[in-house]
Parts: structure tokens; sequence; C-alpha cells
């Protein structure tokens, strides 16, 4: 009768690779740590969304001192009380809603709790001395992105402008035809204007046309201006 052989047949792959995931490493097998490690991203993740979702709330918003005057002339607007029953909250206007966008919004936003903690609009006057200049910086933000926020729930082509007020109609189908954003007509839609913010405005649309951020269409202010003399904005 033959000797068996010796040498141990080798599993299959499969069967290998099952025996490495329950194997010890250490106290633990490498499957518990991978589970372990999946379950525990999971939860991470979940946390960490809830906490993203918590800044987006009105309350968190509007929670700090220095935030007041804004809370008080946003209810003020169509966006807080309107016909429909449908509001914009701060968050719908101020944070992208694509990942990447929405990221960097929520890190440039630690700027703000720097200047709450510094005092640097804590009293009305000081307020009113920095306007221009915070409505100067969403400007520059949305109209570099074309008004993109504005456009998650305003689009020219689901609009019927059969059924618009003649005015509004009349000055979206211009706005469409001349290649205008948002912002161009709307700055003042949310909150008070300060003195010279055409000039401003005019401003923001130039240090961005130099920085080769927009077209030519969108450098020309000129219709915008017409715009906003023909309709009193």
């Amino acid at each position: 009768m033959p000797d068996k052989d010796p040498t141990p047949r080798r599993r299959i792959w499969p069967l290998r690779i099952w025996d490495w995931f329950w194997s010890p490493t250490g106290v633990i097998s490498a499957g518990f740590l991978l589970i372990a490690g999946f379950l525990g991203g999971i939860v991470f993740w979940g946390g960490f969304h809830w906490s993203l979702e918590l800044t987006n709330t009105e309350e968190f918003c509007t929670s700090c001192h220095t935030m007041e005057t804004n809370l008080a002339e946003y209810r003020e607007t169509i966006h807080y009380n309107n016909h429909s029953g449908v509001r914009a909250i701060c968050s719908d206007c101020h944070v992208p809603h694509e990942w990447q966008y929405k990221m960097k919004a929520k890190i440039m936003a630690v700027k703000d709790v720097y200047h709450e903690v510094l005092g640097t609009i804590s009293t009305p006057e000081k307020y009113e001395e920095r306007r221009l200049e915070m409505a100067a910086a969403v400007w520059k933000k949305m109209k570099a992105s074309d008004s993109r926020e504005c456009r998650n729930c305003h689009a020219f082509e689901y609009m019927d402008f059969t059924i618009q007020e003649t005015r509004a109609a009349e000055n979206h189908q211009r706005a469409l035809d001349e290649n205008m954003t948002c912002i161009d007509c709307h700055q003042g839609i949310a909150h008070d204007l300060a003195p010279g913010y055409l000039e401003e405005y005019q401003h923001v649309v130039d240090e961005l046309a130099g920085a080769g951020a927009l077209s030519q269409d969108e450098t020309d202010l000129a219709s915008v201006r017409t715009y906003l003399d023909s309709t009193g904005n």
C-alpha cells in the first residue's frame, strides 16, 4: 500500500481568503476589525451629516446676537411670508446644495464665528458701517456662481411668463435674453440695501471680470442699470 503524501494540500483561494479574514491578528480577527470599522464609519458619517444639517437650520443661523438685524429684515420679505406659504430660510440662499461647494461654504463660515467673538458688528452702528462690505461679499459669490442658490428654487426654463405680472414677465424675459443672473437685479431681495450699492455691485462685477470669472456679456451692466432705474429697484 503506497505511503500517503506528507505534503499538505493547499486549500482553494476562496477558502484561504476566508481563513485570513477570520484569523486572529493579535487579539481579534481582521474580519472583526473591518466590520467594526465599517459600522463605525456609518455611525460617524450619520453624526457628521446630522451636525452639518443642524447648522443649516434657521434657529442655528440666527442664534448669534449679530444676526438679529438680518433676521428682522428677512422677516419683512416675501421669502419669509407669502401667499403660497413656501419659505426660503437662511441656508437656502447662503449654503450650496452640492457637496463640494457646501463644504467650502462651511469652512469659510468659520470667519463668522471669529467676527462674532471679536464683536465686529455687535452694535447697530458697527453693523451699518459694514453692511455694504458684507453684502458685496455675498454678491460676489452669487455672481460668480450664476446665482446658483437662487436657481435651486427659481429657474427661467420653468417660469410661465403668461401667468406672471406683465412687468415681471418682461423683465425675466429680458434677463434671459441678455444672459443676466438673479443677483444682477435682486441685490436687496432679503436684506436692506446700503447707500451706494449699485456702485459697489459694479465694483464686484469689475473685480470678477478682471479675474476672468465672467464672460463679456456678464460684465455689461448698462442694461442692469436701465432695468433698475425703470423698475425703481
